[in-house]
């Protein structure tokens, strides 16, 4: 999508007029890096929300619509059990809330692995029901091939390599990657596999810095790093964990706020004059005309 177009404010709270302005696109992320240089590195943040994605948008080059709601909005173990649906859902809430950044949806769990067509009927699902421009789907060598397949079908495909959340049960937890001489090579074949195959970015996550940077100097599309390279084309990280919405964060993740303090805060305050009976006060009561 690739309008401009102005919400109306006038009925809900929850459509606050942006500047009109042209969405960006993948082809135009995908060019920023010439040569294996990215000048402008890309801004990527997660989205579930519209309203997240309204105070994210104008920050960001792209927002992820991460199967990682399946643990942040939905309080999943891990992101295996989310489904196409939760995902169009979402999707579909965060395109309408964004106007700006490229929109990429994950592709949960079991939707793609089967087969390039299958992956391909969930792919266009995805895309037809939310107005996003692309979708993200994880492994490496392996999905080279549904990747060069949805590729030239029209579907724009960010690749997922290293620490792939979706196989959690077969590595045996969410160390980093690559940190054995086997193991980073054959991260490194994975990227430059799935390059080849027509991705037009691809992310890496927890993978050691020197083997990230390797794979950054060696692919021709950009990387995404969360966890891996500040040499990487770009970072991502999910949004409610850099707010400091969790206790409990990846060594990998900065927190630039801390949301949760101020949510408790707030409700103590709320529950506190409750209690007392001085909320509501003058302010917030409709009185009768004379």
């Amino acid at each position: 999508m690739s309008t401009t177009y102005t919400l109306d404010t006038s009925t809900s709270r929850a459509n606050p007029t942006p500047a009109p302005v042209r969405r960006l696109t993948v082809p135009a992320l995908r060019a920023r890096k010439v040569d294996g240089v990215t000048a402008d590195p890309i801004v990527v943040l997660t989205a579930y929300t519209a309203r997240q994605a309204q105070l994210l948008d104008q920050h960001c080059d792209m927002l992820l619509v991460g199967d990682s709601l399946g643990q942040v909005i939905y309080g999943l173990p891990s992101s295996v059990p989310v489904t196409l649906d939760m995902m169009a859902a979402h999707g579909a809430a965060v395109v309408r809330g964004s106007y700006h950044s490229v929109v990429i949806i994950d592709m949960p769990f079991g939707s793609y692995e089967a087969s390039p067509a299958q992956a391909f009927e969930s792919a266009s699902r995805l895309l037809k029901e939310t107005g996003a421009a692309g979708v993200k789907l994880e492994g490496g060598a392996a999905m080279a091939e549904t990747i060069a397949f949805l590729s030239a079908r029209g579907i724009p495909v960010c690749a997922h390599v290293g620490l792939t959340p979706q196989a959690v049960n077969a590595l045996g937890g969410y160390g980093p990657r690559g940190k054995d001489e086997a193991e980073a090579q054959k991260i490194r074949g994975d990227a430059r596999a799935v390059a080849e195959a027509g991705c037009f970015a691809m992310v890496i996550e927890g993978v050691v810095e020197p083997v990230a940077a390797m794979i950054t100097a060696e692919v021709p599309c950009p990387t995404i790093g969360i966890g891996a390279s500040p040499l990487c084309d770009g970072q991502v990280l999910v949004t409610d964990d850099l707010l400091g919405l969790f206790e409990r964060t990846p060594r990998f993740v900065k927190r630039y706020a801390d949301i949760a303090g101020m949510i408790g805060r707030a409700a103590a305050d709320y529950a506190a004059e409750v209690r007392a009976r001085t909320f509501p006060g003058p302010e917030q009561l409709y009185g009768v005309k004379k």
